[in-house]
């Protein structure tokens, strides 16, 4: 039985919103292997991810996608180290040389300094793939993996799942629900519109939007918020 509460996307996509910082996880899983958007703040949160997956599904991660370089969507990546990682280099560069700035954000923002340090130790790097790629899971479920444009930072990845007719975009942090967008000092603000625009015609009107944080969307509102980032 599941740990965590699990949303049923499409026949094959499924995600999770996990309790600290209203982060999404999802997987696209299909013949045994399941491709895992995202790991979550801790070790401890990705165990629970990796086990909730094997008991739902029957499917092993064999591939992650890390969409961006902030601690709650990268932080547990260590569980799935026998998996075939996606992610830009700022990732890799995070996690090996700005583990400092990684733990002060995530201890500010309310996770167990242990845990964190826990999380940031065991960071192993084995099977990494790059950042974008074409994935065929099963006959009739393929995944893309693309860095549309500059936004929250300037190398997040999205993830578009053809699931038979169905469409589903997993858009890390370019998108939020929950919230408003989260601007700092890695976002390209005056980009950001453009890229949500071009997010919206990939995945096309008809698709499900997964935000990174927060509730599934559509293509209206990530027009919407392409809209509110540019009256900023």
């Amino acid at each position: 039985m599941a740990t965590l509460v699990w949303e049923r996307i499409t026949e094959h996509v499924i995600r999770c919103r996990l309790p600290f910082c209203d982060v999404t996880v999802g997987a696209v899983c299909a013949d045994g292997s399941a491709l895992l958007i995202d790991t979550g703040t801790t070790v401890s949160e990705a165990q629970t991810v990796a086990q909730d997956i094997a008991d739902l599904t029957g499917c092993t991660v064999r591939h992650v996608v890390l969409t961006h370089n902030h601690f709650d969507h990268i932080l547990g990546h260590s569980v799935f180290a026998a998996a075939t990682m996606y992610c830009a280099p700022e990732v890799v560069t995070a996690l090996t040389e700005r583990q400092a700035w990684l733990r002060d954000d995530a201890v500010t923002h309310g996770a167990d300094p242990a845990e964190v340090d826990a999380a940031l130790a065991s960071a192993v790097w084995p099977r990494l793939a790059g950042g974008a790629a074409n994935l065929t899971l099963a006959e009739d479920v393929t995944v893309r993996i693309l860095h549309p444009g500059r936004g929250h930072t300037d190398h997040d990845l999205v993830v578009l799942v053809a699931d038979g007719p169905h469409t589903v975009v997993f858009c890390g942090d370019l998108v939020e629900e929950s919230g408003d967008p989260c601007v700092d000092d890695q976002s390209d603000l005056a980009a950001w519109p453009a890229t949500l625009d071009r997010l919206a015609a990939l995945g096309g009107p008809a698709a499900r939007y997964v935000p990174g944080h927060g509730a599934v969307v559509d293509a209206a509102f990530v027009r919407r918020q392409a809209r509110w980032l540019a009256a900023r």
